[in-house]
């Protein structure tokens, strides 16, 4: 169980400001020795101190701390504590962001050796402000944040601070991944799966760690963590909405493996040639939303999109607490006013009837359906569908009917402490829609204004890979993540089996790790008696695919077809220098693999994927893959493998 958020603190002692930043630095360096971290190196020193609202002294959480001019930054966790380490001795600038509060910068002197303190008490946001951007957005009212802290809204009339420390308690639930193995390529020559576009595990585990906690193994979905980055993969031509690329490289943490990287990557569409969108906003406004980062952010980044909507497109809001209600009629996008209005007058309270909600978003995607277009129900919550028709099975098969006649749906997940990661990563496969999750504004920017085009648009349904491996080449493999993609062989030409979505822009990339010919399988199986299988000593028989490793096909229906089309190519054995791209999406799932604990992981350490990360860091224009490296050195710096029996950074 974690540890209770602070909402409500009686006044402390006044302290002299020397005894306050002496205490906070001290503890802020015993912290990190006790984890195992390395906060102060040559000619740099460490930043530590408290982030509090400056109207009530209460401590903020998730706020953005950076050096000026470097690429180091941290959050703070939930007692509004942060602490920066390695920073250059010398005078330093120091910004803190945060949601509904005014940025704040201060200059800060860091001596070699010696942990500097400094304290933030953050303004709420300037009231009256239009998001039109997002440092208007980090800027936005104070009022309905102060609202959502003060409000009361249960039967018993508890302050709102008494409701969310008894729902502090820990609900989230995730479903559990048993990690592939290896498969000897005699008993089983085919791999089948779906694609997974998804991207809320990176985002996830992101929080947990950004909280100085380990996230849970089965909230670590490695192909989404791979596929949350963006990769350079060139043009799209021919006749299909999206190509095919492979690679082949050493896996760098067992370098007489094969390591094999299989991109999907969709054609690109810009936002101002969409079709035309009959959205529905499916909003949980129940008790459970009333936290600052449910309910308060989901209204700021439902504002993002709101400003991305043309004349041509229409949106309508469905709110669901005890009961499900239409609060905004299907409106044409150009209308933001009354949008934004519509948003803004939402107020958390009351169970949640998800079931209901459900329904009455699809009656009304329905009811403004348009032929050719984008039709969308987007679903954001925590996931806790309490209350009415909430079982998984009936959700589903309405969803599943509902996509049938071209509507589908995307989930965003919002907060912490009852988050149903498992729940809504269902009702979007069940959708044809995608699942990611909010846990600050930045994401939502990313989701909902920089990857629009796939949210909202797409381009092939019920996508399909099958692989099958060379026995001349490969002994074995193992797909690395997709464990709750994986389809049986016979579903791959089975045009009635559904299968993963790709949108504009989409990209998916897979990583097998093979075993080559010769080398020995990791788990060796008994000899088969009635199949001939070849040995070191006695190998099969050469073909005219000798020199081929692998053969991939794939599968996809355009949005509105029945039929699937075919796409396939071999891939050879011929490991060359890999792209930057490869390279940093194998860190990425080393990484992963140490978070789930994985014994295919070998020796790799937390090091190790750093190194490979900072040398395959690119073009970064967004800062996602520096932000990535900063993370695994968080996760090392807190020791977080040791807590639980592992050894080595």
């Amino acid at each position: 169980m974690r540890e209770p958020t602070a909402l409500f603190t009686p006044p402390a002692p006044r302290r002299s400001r020397c005894s306050r930043g002496f205490i906070h630095g001290l503890l802020a360096l015993i912290a990190l020795t006790l984890a195992g971290a390395s906060p102060i190196s040559a000619q740099t020193g460490a930043i530590s101190g408290q982030i509090t609202d400056a109207a009530t002294g209460q401590p903020l959480l998730n706020a953005l701390v950076k050096v000026e001019g470097s690429d180091l930054t941290t959050r703070s966790g939930r007692t509004g504590r942060y602490t920066l380490a390695n920073v250059p001795a010398g005078e330093q600038s120091v910004t803190v962001d945060r949601l509904g509060h005014v940025s704040q910068t201060r200059r800060v002197t860091v001596v070699t050796g010696r942990i500097a303190t400094l304290d933030f008490a953050l303004l709420a946001g300037q009231p009256g402000r239009r998001p039109d951007s997002i440092e208007a957005v980090a800027e936005m009212q104070r009022a309905p944040i102060r609202r959502a802290e003060a409000r009361t809204v249960d039967l018993a009339r508890r302050p709102q601070w008494a409701q969310w420390a008894v729902a502090e308690r820990n609900t989230e639930s995730y479903a559990a991944i048993d990690e592939s193995d290896f498969r000897a390529v005699s008993e089983a020559p085919l791999s089948t799966f779906s694609i997974d576009v998804d991207r809320a595990s990176y985002a996830n585990v992101r929080r947990f760690i950004q909280d100085g906690e380990r996230p849970p193994v089965d909230a670590v979905r490695i192909e989404e963590m791979i596929n949350y980055f963006p990769y350079d993969w060139g043009a799209v031509r021919g006749a299909h909405p999206f190509a095919v690329t492979t690679e082949v490289w050493e896996a760098p943490w067992k370098p007489e493996h094969r390591l094999v990287r299989i991109g999907l990557h969709a054609r690109s569409i810009d936002t101002g040639d969409l079709s035309p969108s009959n959205l529905v906003f499916l909003l949980d406004v129940s008790g459970s939303m009333g936290r600052p980062n449910k309910l308060p952010l989901l209204k700021k980044a439902f504002s993002l999109l709101v400003e991305q909507l043309r004349e041509q497109d229409r949106v309508a809001i469905v709110v669901y607490a005890g009961a499900a209600g239409l609060v905004l009629e299907s409106t044409p996008g150009d209308r933001k006013g009354e949008i934004m209005a519509a948003l803004e007058k939402l107020d958390a309270g009351g169970s949640t009837a998800g079931g209901a909600g459900i329904r009455l978003a699809y009656d009304v995607a329905r009811e403004h359906h348009v032929d050719s277009g984008n039709n969308r129900v987007i679903l954001a919550t925590d996931g806790d569908f309490n209350v009415g028709a909430s079982s998984d099975e009936a959700m589903v098969k309405l969803i599943e009917k509902e996509r049938e006649s071209g509507t589908f749906l995307t989930v965003l997940g919002f907060g912490t402490g009852n988050l149903k990661d498992s729940k809504m990563e269902q009702l979007a496969d069940h959708g044809n829609g995608n699942f990611a999750y909010i846990d600050g504004l930045l994401e939502a920017r990313k989701v909902l204004v920089e990857e629009m085009g796939g949210t909202l648009l797409t381009l092939a349904k019920d996508v399909k890979l099958q692989v099958e491996f060379n026995p001349a080449r490969a002994a074995g493999y193992r797909l690395i993540g997709y464990e709750n993609r994986l389809l049986a062989d016979e579903d791959f030409n089975d045009d009635t089996k559904d299968a993963g979505e790709l949108g504009a822009g989409h990209t998916v990339t897979a990583l097998y790790e093979v075993v080559p010919a010769g080398v020995e399988m990791p788990r060796p199986v008994d000899p088969l008696r009635y199949q001939p299988q070849g040995t070191v000593e006695d190998p099969p028989p050469p073909s005219e695919f000798a020199d081929e490793l692998m053969y991939v096909k794939v599968r996809y229906k355009d949005p509105d077809g029945a039929e699937s089309k075919l796409l396939q190519q071999a891939v050879a054995d011929r490991p060359v220098s890999p792209s930057t791209d490869f390279r940093f999406a194998a860190a990425v799932a080393g990484f992963g693999m140490l978070l789930r604990d994985s014994h295919h992981a070998g020796d790799l350490t937390f090091n190790d994927v750093v190194g490979l990360a900072e040398n395959s860091r690119g073009d970064d224009p967004r800062g996602y893959r520096g932000e990535f490296i900063r993370l695994v050195e968080a996760a090392r710096d807190l020791g977080l493998l040791k807590r639980h029996g592992r050894g080595g950074p």
